[in-house]
């Protein structure tokens, strides 16, 4: 004996909400809606002397033609956003497999004269040696004009301590990224991407005072460092010094 099978009613009405979507798709207009240009903005920090730096590219066309920017990109149409950062991280700088973050998002309907663009900011952190200036770009320093992590736009400065004007929003966007490193150095080991793989604790505490733009106490430091378990002692020294070398160090990665 033959039994009629049954379709289940939610089925059909699946069957039939997916034939309506398709149709609806197909006849569906996007440039019934303005939409807005979506780009990426780099924020490249590494540390040279003791200092804070920031990896830019100087204008060749106009909008603010001449002028200081971070590294960028329209972002394309296959394109994720983190794939759009790192295709800038890339091409503009030189870099990959570095420490890359997504920062915030710039909106302003203005903060480009061209067109509504919005922006969506990553910030990387560079051991000094692995950044190359190419012909255009060049390494600034990054002058924070307020303490803790309430300020708002940053300066950067070249040769002879000339201050350099920036375009767009970007001494907005280098600020908030200057925020952000600022107040996750306390329980996020992102300091240690700034530094070779072998470092001493004089050079540690060198990166946590750029970045925090204040001087710390030697011994209160070390003890703090020591005792949070993120170091493993090499056993070797450092060399080519002209004092006692002190004892090398290595970030303790988690383990599986």
């Amino acid at each position: 004996m033959l039994f009629a099978y049954k379709v289940p009613a939610v089925s059909r009405r699946n069957d039939r909400n997916r034939l309506e979507e398709q149709q609806f798709l197909a006849s569906y207009d996007p440039s019934q809606f303005d939409r807005p240009s979506v780009t990426v903005d780099v924020v490249i920090l590494t540390l040279r002397a003791g200092r804070l730096e920031v990896l830019l590219t100087q204008r060749k066309e106009h909008p603010f033609k001449g002028f200081w920017s971070l590294p960028g990109g329209f972002v394309g149409m296959q394109e994720s956003l983190d794939e759009a950062a790192a295709r800038v991280l890339r091409e503009k700088g030189g870099l990959e497999g570095v420490y890359l973050e997504q920062l915030y998002t710039f909106g302003a309907p203005r903060r480009d004269p061209r067109t509504r663009v919005i922006s969506v900011a990553y910030y990387a952190l560079v051991e000094a040696g692995r950044i190359q200036e190419r012909e255009g770009s060049a390494l600034l320093r990054v002058v924070v004009p307020w303490e803790g992590e309430a300020g708002g736009p940053v300066e950067v400065e070249g040769g002879r301590s000339r201050r350099h004007p920036l375009a767009f929003d970007h001494a907005e966007i280098l600020g908030m990224a200057v925020r952000r490193i600022r107040g996750k150095l306390e329980y996020v080991p992102i300091g240690f991407e700034l530094l070779p793989e072998r470092f001493t604790l004089r050079q540690l505490q060198q990166v946590h005072e750029a970045i925090l733009g204040r001087k710390l106490n030697k011994d209160s430091f070390r003890r703090k460092v020591l005792a949070s378990g993120r170091l493993e002692p090499t056993g070797e020294l450092e060399s080519g010094t002209g004092y006692r070398p002190a004892e090398l160090y290595t970030f303790k990665k988690d383990r599986p």
